[in-house]
C-alpha cells in the first residue's frame, strides 16, 4: 500500500466541531467594531485546518482543538504577510477568544459555523397560552375609577 492509498480519517463527529464553512468576526482596539471573517474549517482527529479571508487578506488556518475541554488554539497565517495566534473554548455556541501579535497587538474574537444564528446577540423567546374566553385564568377587566377618587 503506498502513502496515496492510505485512508483519510473522518472529520469530526462532535457537533461542537463541524467541519466546513464557519463566519465571525475579530476585534481590535485600534481600529473599533466588529471586523468580519469567514472561513472554511476542517476538524480531524484534534487537527484544525483551513483557509479563509477577512480585511486583512487571504490566510490558512493551522492548530489543534480538545474534545475534553472545548480548547482550540491556532495560527492565521496571511499569505506573504505576519501570523495571528488565535486561543479560544468551543462550549457549543461557536468558538470565542483571543488573539495575539506578540508582544503589541491582541483582542478578541467569536466564529461560530455557516448557519447558525450570532451567538453574540440577544434573541428575546417569549411563550404564553392565550386564555379561552371564560378560562379562570383569564385577567379580569380592571374597574374605571371614578374621577376624584381617592382626592379626600
Amino acid at each position: 500500500m503506498s502513502e496515496t492509498d492510505t485512508p483519510i480519517p473522518p472529520t469530526e463527529a462532535d457537533p461542537r466541531f463541524p467541519s466546513g464553512p464557519w463566519v465571525g468576526f475579530f476585534l481590535q482596539k485600534e481600529l473599533p467594531g466588529r471586523h468580519g471573517m469567514e472561513l472554511h474549517l476542517t476538524f480531524r482527529q484534534g487537527v484544525l485546518s483551513g483557509e479563509g479571508r477577512d480585511r486583512v487578506g487571504l490566510f490558512l488556518v493551522r492548530g489543534r482543538y480538545s474534545l475534553e475541554d472545548g480548547s482550540c488554539h491556532w495560527v492565521k497565517s496571511y499569505v506573504g504577510r505576519h501570523d495571528v495566534f488565535y486561543s479560544g473554548f468551543n462550549e457549543g455556541k461557536g468558538i470565542w477568544g483571543t488573539w495575539e501579535i506578540a508582544p503589541i497587538h491582541k483582542g478578541g474574537f467569536y466564529i461560530w459555523p455557516e448557519g447558525m444564528p450570532d451567538p453574540t446577540q440577544q434573541r428575546l423567546k417569549a411563550e404564553a397560552d392565550v386564555p379561552a374566553p371564560g378560562d379562570p385564568a383569564e385577567v379580569p377587566e380592571e374597574e374605571p375609577i371614578p374621577a376624584g377618587a381617592g382626592m379626600e
